[in-house]
């Protein structure tokens, strides 16, 4: 069946605002996940730093410092989340668990690649807080942590999984 030339610029005209809207929508979702990932990465990055800080200040091993790092970043990653909730009336609980399910993977995957990071590069571990490799080392775990809850985050905002507070 042949269209008319109205009926095809009417169709290519639709065709250009599906698009421009599937456009906006990824760009969108890609907006609220970078937003979600600096939360995350500000919660977690606060936690491991003061972990790393406490455990080499007061000369702990390897693991220990490695397990107070991850505590406290999950710690810090918890409670930038659910302040925020509690400002809209949320209960502690109703607030810890939105927060949890929210936004725990993305913890998780962040904390996991910031100790991989840490472990990777040679002389972290041993650093001291002088040392520019342990800030140096620091820095890169950040870095990985992030970019490794980047795409979990959009794809948990793609699929309404995951909102910023």
């Amino acid at each position: 069946m042949k269209t008319s030339h109205h009926e095809h610029n009417l169709q290519v005209h639709h065709d250009s605002n599906a698009n421009s809207h599937h456009d906006k929508l990824n760009s969108s979702n890609f907006k609220l996940a970078l937003s979600a990932t600096l939360h995350c990465l500000m919660g977690c990055g606060i936690g491991e730093i003061l972990g790393m800080i406490i455990s080499t200040a007061l000369g702990f091993n390897n693991l220990t410092s490695i397990t107070i790092s991850v505590i406290l970043g999950f710690i810090a990653g918890l409670l930038l989340g659910i302040l925020p909730l509690k400002k809209f009336g949320f209960s502690p609980a109703k607030a810890l668990k939105t927060v949890i399910i929210g936004e725990g993977i993305s913890i998780l995957v962040m904390e996991t690649f910031e100790v991989l990071a840490e472990v990777m590069i040679p002389g972290v571990m041993s650093a001291h807080l002088t040392d520019p490799i342990f800030w140096i080392g620091m820095a890169v775990a950040l870095l990985a942590g992030f970019w490794a809850a980047l795409p979990v985050n959009y794809i948990m905002v793609k699929k309404g999984m995951r909102h910023i507070h």
